[in-house]
């Protein structure tokens, strides 16, 4: 319950994780993410992919996304443990392709890219409806860091919605949200309520820093 710890990540070649989720169906699979999205500095070290312990954490294997740099968010399906969605947001030195979220339905086999902004733009934060794991919010932030300091914000960030598993996706600041040329966006995290999974949060980077509910 925590009154003792111990390192079960330490043997792994990397030393950055933005993310561990448990499988609901399963607690002894565990998946890391690693690279950091929450605090971004240059000197920051950046990840290697995504690994999968099917062992609570015994034992570890890299299954893929090397080239994402940061994974800040894994989502497990509820029911079925093959399927794991990745929030990538890039290694933010420059334009890049590896950026947005990724689909397994493998197990982490093969992996697909089911939703893309812009190369500017990745994906800092995921949510899924527990009741109905076909409808998934992504956080999109558009950031490019430099030596001499960060820029936050673009018309690619923002919420989007897929009510589909990911084959599609929309804006939502097509309902009301801000996002677009208007009104860029910068770090953008969303939630559900566990308990009303109808009832959706947005946390906005604009000018004036916002949280959103509806």
């Amino acid at each position: 319950g925590g009154i003792t710890w111990d390192p079960v990540f330490d043997d792994q070649e990397v030393s950055s994780i933005g993310s561990v989720a448990i499988a609901p169906s399963d607690p002894d699979l565990v998946w890391v993410g690693t690279g950091e999205t929450f605090v971004i500095r240059p000197a920051h070290a950046m990840g290697d992919g995504i690994y999968k312990s099917t062992d609570a954490g015994k034992t570890w294997k890299k299954m893929g996304l090397e080239k994402t740099g940061r994974i800040g968010r894994i989502l497990i399906h509820p029911t079925n443990p093959d399927i794991v969605y990745a929030a990538a947001l890039g290694h933010t030195y420059g334009p890049q392709q590896e950026r947005g979220v990724f689909k397994t339905t493998d197990g982490g086999e093969t992996w697909e890219r089911i939703f893309f902004v812009d190369e500017n733009t990745g994906a800092a934060e995921l949510a899924i409806d527990p009741d109905d794991p076909d409808r998934l919010l992504v956080g999109m932030w558009s950031v490019h860091i430099n030596t001499w300091g960060l820029r936050s914000g673009g018309p690619g960030g923002g919420a989007y919605r897929s009510l589909d598993g990911g084959q599609s996706w929309e804006a939502l600041s097509d309902k009301g949200l801000p996002g677009g040329d208007k009104n860029p966006v910068g770090k953008t995290a969303v939630a559900n309520s566990p308990s009303q999974p109808d009832v959706v949060y947005a946390l906005l980077e604009i000018d004036n820093p916002a949280l959103y509910r509806w």
